[in-house]
Formats: structure tokens, C-alpha cells, sequence
């Protein structure tokens, strides 16, 4: 999603030592430098206690801030050493201040209370399972409600993130498609599509339709100069349905949702059989594009009912 070929790079080692392991395991992610004095201190302290709680499904892995200074800046890391605990993909809490072996092992034992972490060692130990379909339906919720709260780039990571691990998951690799679109990487949207029609578990899953309805619908997208040209022409032609309908398109592409549902709302109750009902078609592809749970879908939808049944 925009990173340059070293950011990837970067990305896959971090998923390889650090996201891959905690699926199963409980990760302590020690963010250090060669230059660093307190870092040197510390290193004892938890190699120690990764290696005394090793059994339980405790790892530690390392991150040299000189050489990943991309993955330390997602960390927001500003000063070290800093430590977190990792586990599922995600920090769930700050080690930073337990620096005696006591106060480590009492965090970890609370955290392991908590957690399904997996026992045994790394070696000869079972290969993480990942998150059970329930967790998985949870994380997928997290993405669809980042979407409708506005906030496309956060779904598209949380997705992302899913694909990674259950990689036949058709409502996350639509979400992934659908929060591309709304980010405007239409491009990288298209590509990602290609892969889901090339895999024959998702591309028939009726799950992947509405991220087919974000494509299509992306396809009308205009330049600034020509949606104005667009509006003025619908404005000076109320009932000019091709005129409406063009506008309508166009907004929506544009991201000005509100625009295009007003003015396929505006032509349903002018002329609901217009063009065998186009504009109610356009406006129930909408709908699947942005989600029927999304609270604006919802709102359009009781709108739509008064047009439709008074």
C-alpha cells in the first residue's frame, strides 16, 4: 500500500520474526542499537527470562533501530530500549519498564493467564494455528467498522493483516479491495482483484461481490474539472435523466457519496422505471460497495423506502 521495495522488504522480515511466531507464541520485541548502553543491560535480562520461559510459549526477538528504522518508526519507538509484547500480530503490552527479571517474569505470567498462548519450545514445538474463524469474524468486523467510521487506511492494514494468515478469507480480501478503493489506489485494487479471481476458494465466494461492485463503481471517476462540468449539466438540466445519472457516477467515484445518493433518490422519485430502474440499480450497487451495515447505507436505505412506498 504505497511502500517502496526496501519498506517491503523491511515488512516481510518483521511478519517472519516477529507477527509469523506470535500466532501461536507469546513475543517479546526488544527494540535496540549497537550504541545503546541501557540496551546492553537489558539483553541479559531477557534472554534469561525467554529462555526460562521458553516451555510456556515465550520468544524474544530483536530489532536493530539502525537497520529497521521503518519498522521502529510504525513502532513510533523514541527512545530505547523500548519493549513490547507481541502476540497475534499485535503489541498488547509495554515491557519497557520491567528491567529486573522479576518484574519481567511477573508481567509475562500475567500476560500468559490471559492469553491462549501455545506451550513448548520453539523448536519441535507445533506450528502456530493462528487465529481460531470466530477471532477471525472479530478482526473482520474491526476492518468493516474502520471502513464505515471513515477511516479506509486503518481497514485496509487490519485486512491486510488477515489475508496474511487465512489466506482463503473472502470478506477480508474484499474489505482489503473495497478500503483500496476508497483510498484511491485504484490500480493496486485492480491487482489485488486479479489475485482473488485467480484463486478459485474466493472467486465465486459471493462475499467478494460488493469489492467487484467498489471496482466497478471506481471506473467512473473524473478529473475535478470534469465532475464540475458533469454537475453544472445536471443542474441546468433537472430533467435530463442521462445528465442525472452521469453526475450521479461520477460523484459517487469521487467520493461525494452524499451528492450522488441525492441525485439517484431525486431521479427514482421522478421516474423510478427510467431506463429499466437504473438509477435504483445504481444506487443498491452503492450499497454493496460501501457495505449494507455502514451506517450512511443504512440511513440512504430508510430514504429510498419513503421514495419507494411513501
Amino acid at each position: 500500500m504505497g511502500l517502496s521495495i526496501d519498506e517491503q522488504k523491511a515488512v516481510d522480515r518483521f511478519r517472519k520474526a516477529v507477527v509469523e511466531p506470535s500466532q501461536g507464541k507469546l513475543v517479546i520485541l526488544d527494540f535496540w542499537a549497537e550504541w545503546c548502553g541501557p540496551c546492553k543491560a537489558l539483553t541479559p535480562v531477557l534472554e534469561k527470562v525467554a529462555a526460562d520461559y521458553a516451555e510456556k510459549g515465550v520468544v524474544l526477538a530483536k530489532i536493530n533501530v539502525d537497520e529497521e528504522q521503518f519498522i521502529a518508526a510504525q513502532f513510533q519507538v523514541r527512545s530505547i530500549p523500548t519493549v513490547y509484547a507481541i502476540f497475534q500480530g499485535q503489541p498488547i503490552a509495554d515491557l519497557t519498564n520491567a528491567r529486573s527479571e522479576s518484574q519481567l517474569k511477573a508481567m509475562l505470567d500475567q500476560l500468559l493467564a490471559q492469553l491462549p498462548v501455545q506451550a513448548g519450545a520453539v523448536d519441535g514445538a507445533a506450528a502456530p494455528q493462528g487465529p481460531s474463524p470466530e477471532e477471525l469474524a472479530q478482526f473482520v468486523k474491526m476492518g468493516e467498522e474502520a471502513l464505515a467510521a471513515g477511516d479506509p487506511q486503518r481497514a485496509a492494514s487490519i485486512f491486510a493483516q488477515i489475508t496474511e494468515f487465512a489466506e482463503g478469507n473472502a470478506p477480508a480480501h474484499a474489505g482489503l479491495v473495497r478500503a483500496l478503493v476508497q483510498l484511491g489506489e485504484i490500480e493496486q485494487a485492480q491487482q489485488f482483484m486479479e489475485v482473488i479471481d485467480s484463486d478459485p476458494r474466493l472467486a465465486g465466494d459471493p462475499a467478494i461481490a460488493p469489492a467487484r461492485s467498489a471496482l466497478e463503481l471506481a471506473g467512473t471517476r473524473v478529473d475535478d474539472g470534469e465532475l464540475a462540468a458533469l454537475r453544472a449539466a445536471a443542474e441546468a438540466a433537472p430533467a435530463d435523466m442521462d445528465a442525472q445519472f452521469a453526475y450521479a457516477e461520477a460523484a459517487f467515484a469521487a467520493g461525494q457519496r452524499d451528492a450522488a445518493a441525492d441525485t439517484l433518490l431525486a431521479m427514482i422519485a421522478a421516474d423510478r422505471e427510467w431506463n429499466d430502474g437504473a438509477a435504483r440499480a445504481k444506487l443498491l450497487k452503492i450499497f454493496e460497495a460501501t457495505g449494507l451495515e455502514d451506517e450512511w447505507v443504512v440511513g440512504v436505505r430508510r430514504r429510498l423506502s419513503r421514495v419507494l412506498f411513501g
